[in-house]
């Protein structure tokens, strides 16, 4: 491994297996940041309040759902309760279901003036822009979104999730033997082109003959509809496709029983879930989530924050198990792998270095 990879694989290490699509949406052309680090995810019911005994600093952290078992969103939490610890500051958590309640939750998080209110995902990105614009002298992170023009007390934290994405695609690309691959998806927009599309960039990058397809959850709740993500995996399956990539949050288990029931292999996102079915999951589009969080809150409070701050490989915001130093006990397929394995380890130093390109679907 070279230097870089090494640091990588560093990175990944003082991080927890962490972070999918918790709801995710637009994203901003972005600075780096610098790396980070992450740890295991924990709940609590909201509003959740851990007292310190100084509280230099108050954090208050706003769901835009339950955080229920959406990893994404508990790894939100994560983050922010361990700055306001190491701190010794108070966080709260208020955990939203709807509009009405997210902004309610919003502007009573406002009214407590904490010094920073760290919201996530593409379904407060309107709210984050009204509020901060109406609060100037409150301060404001939003993870994994961005309005067109932040306010200058908003910043925001995306992510490049297409880099990993494309990393499980060279995977794929090796072992697909009937040359057929698909994705479930939460929602057909732009923004999740950054996983199905990058996924299929990656594999055809080892066989250009392969095939893709992506069906969509949609409904109600895409985000935590097993049943729904299960009978579209299985309908892929019957179509011959042997790899797909679950691209649900709570919705991936219908995916993974599906790969139980029907006999390919699937990936999952955002934390390690290849332990939920053991032998059917190659491994996982990882977004550390809380790691983000913690570096972009410190960053606010130090006042060194730019608008609009960018996660990849290089610092430890994405990865794959593969990379991971614990990859041997990941329950992952891929760990059987080694030969693919070196060449994952290439491809992620190339897109590190810039020797190796990945475009981002969703900037064209």
């Amino acid at each position: 491994m070279t230097r870089t990879l090494k640091t990588l694989v560093l990175v990944l290490a003082l991080a927890v297996v962490g972070v999918a699509c918790g709801d995710s949406g637009d994203d901003a052309p972005a600075t780096t940041a610098a790396p980070a680090t992450t740890a295991a995810p924990a709940t609590t019911a909201a509003p959740t309040t851990t007292m310190a005994p100084e509280d230099p600093i108050s954090l208050i952290y706003v769901s835009p759902n339950p955080l229920g078992v959406n990893n994404f969103l508990i790894l939100g939490e994560v983050g922010t309760q361990r700055v306001a610890d190491r701190r010794g500051g108070t966080w709260k958590t208020f955990e939203s279901v709807d509009d009405s309640t997210r902004r309610a939750n919003i502007e009573a998080a406002i009214d407590e003036a904490p010094d920073i209110v760290v919201l996530t995902t593409f379904t407060l990105v309107e709210m984050a822009d009204e509020y901060s614009k109406a609060n100037p002298d409150q301060k404001f992170i939003i993870i994994d979104a961005c309005p067109d023009e932040p306010a200058p007390n908003l910043h925001c934290g995306v992510f490049r999730e297409h880099e990993g994405a494309y990393l499980l695609g060279v995977m794929a690309g090796h072992l697909s033997e009937a040359k057929q691959i698909g994705s479930v998806v939460a929602l057909d927009i732009p923004f999740f082109k950054r996983w199905w599309q990058s996924f299929a960039e990656g594999a055809q990058s080892v066989d250009a003959s392969i095939e893709n397809s992506a069906v969509f959850i949609a409904g109600d709740n895409p985000f935590s509809d097993p049943a729904r993500a299960k009978e579209l995996a299985l309908s892929l399956a019957a179509q011959g496709l042997d790899h797909i990539f679950a691209v649900g949050a709570g919705s991936n288990g219908g995916v993974f029983e599906a790969a139980e029931e029907a006999d390919f292999l699937s990936y999952g996102v955002d934390v390690n879930e290849c332990p939920s079915a053991p032998g059917r999951i190659v491994d996982n589009n990882l977004k550390l989530v809380d790691a983000v969080v913690e570096q972009l809150i410190e960053q606010v409070l130090d006042g060194t924050a730019g608008p609009v701050v960018s996660f990849g490989l290089a610092e430890g915001g994405t990865g794959v198990m593969a990379l991971h130093p614990d990859l041997a006990t990941s329950q992952c397929v891929i760990a059987d792998h080694p030969d693919i394995i070196e060449e994952v380890q290439a491809t992620a130093e190339g897109i590190i270095d810039g020797s190796i390109v990945v475009n981002d679907p969703l900037f064209g």
